[in-house]
């Protein structure tokens, strides 16, 4: 009896073993859903047409995006036709006021960027999209736009660019 039961407990170990090893998942600890046979991305710098982002402000964003892409996919980049590719204009970059106290001065103040964004997915033409992404900080109305202007705009990166990764490699 002991003998027919170690042979039925290795025998079911060989079955687990077995189906496990033909089966094959895709994981990411990102949670990006790239395409299997992808291999590169390329992002082309942001355009700005709108008059009063930063100057550098399309290079700033350009890089930020392909460091995330960088740090979180196992994609090379290259300079153009890629896998997957980037391209986006900022549309709006703009200042105004977020809250106004009683005596109708402001309070805070807010710097607010919009990005039209092109994705293209050369393995699934479905996923590819055309999209605005908005994103705003505020600060101290006392504050000297100058004194925190990078401040913000790194903050404010960060969400874009994480939503433009999760709205093209997200599995959600």
């Amino acid at each position: 009896m002991a003998l027919m039961k170690s042979f039925a407990y290795t025998l079911a170990g060989i079955a687990l073993l077995a189906l496990l090893n033909s089966c094959s998942v895709s994981y990411s600890f990102t949670g990006a859903d790239i395409p299997p046979d992808a291999r590169t991305f390329s992002i082309r710098q942001f355009k700005i047409v709108t008059p009063m982002a930063a100057p550098n402000y399309d290079l700033v964003l350009t890089e930020a995006l392909k460091d995330l892409m960088l740090a979180q996919t196992p994609l090379d980049l290259v300079d153009r036709k890629g896998d997957l590719q980037y391209e986006g204009t900022v549309t709006r970059y703009e200042t105004g006021n977020a809250a106004v106290s009683a005596d109708e001065l402001a309070t805070l103040n807010r710097l607010s960027i919009t990005l039209k964004v092109k994705y293209i997915n050369t393995f699934e033409r479905e996923k590819n999209f055309e999209r605005t992404f908005t994103r705003f900080a505020d600060y101290d109305s006392n504050i000297d736009f100058n004194a925190v202007e990078l401040e913000l705009i790194e903050e404010i990166n960060e969400q874009l660019i994480q939503d433009i990764f999760d709205a093209s490699l997200g599995a959600w």
